[in-house]
C-alpha cells in the first residue's frame, strides 16, 4: 500500500472524472505518493498550513502505469512516484486527513 495525500476539491474531481490526476502531474509528469512511514514527514512539509486534505490508500496490484521509488531532489530517501493518472479501482480506501493537536497525522480506524 503506498499513500497520496490530495486536495478534497482534486478528490472529488477523481469521483467525477473516475481518476485521479494532480498539478504534479502535469508538471512533473508523476504524482508524487509515500510509503505509510513517510506520511508523517511529507504532511509536516508540504501540508503543514493545509486543511481538506484527503488520504488515499492505493493498492499497487491495481495501478495502470508504472510506479518508481526515487528521489528526484537529491536526497537519499526513495518515494514512490505514480507515472500516470490513478484509477478509482487502485484507490482501496480514502478519509479525512486528520491530525492532534500537536500536528500528527491520525491513521483511519482498520488502516
Amino acid at each position: 500500500m503506498i499513500y497520496r495525500i490530495a486536495d478534497a476539491r482534486d478528490w472529488i474531481q477523481a469521483i467525477r472524472e473516475g481518476q485521479f490526476v494532480s498539478a504534479d502531474l502535469a508538471a512533473e509528469g508523476f504524482i508524487h505518493c509515500a510509503e505509510r512511514d513517510q506520511v508523517q514527514g511529507v504532511a509536516n512539509r508540504h501540508y503543514a498550513d493545509r486543511t481538506e486534505l484527503v488520504l488515499l490508500a492505493l493498492d499497487e496490484d491495481r495501478l495502470t502505469v508504472p510506479v518508481i521509488r526515487e528521489n528526484t531532489s537529491g536526497g537519499t530517501e526513495l518515494f514512490p512516484h505514480v507515472y500516470g493518472p490513478l484509477p478509482l479501482a487502485a484507490v482501496r480506501d480514502h478519509a479525512l486527513l486528520e491530525r492532534e493537536a500537536g500536528g500528527r497525522v491520525i491513521w483511519p480506524a482498520g488502516w
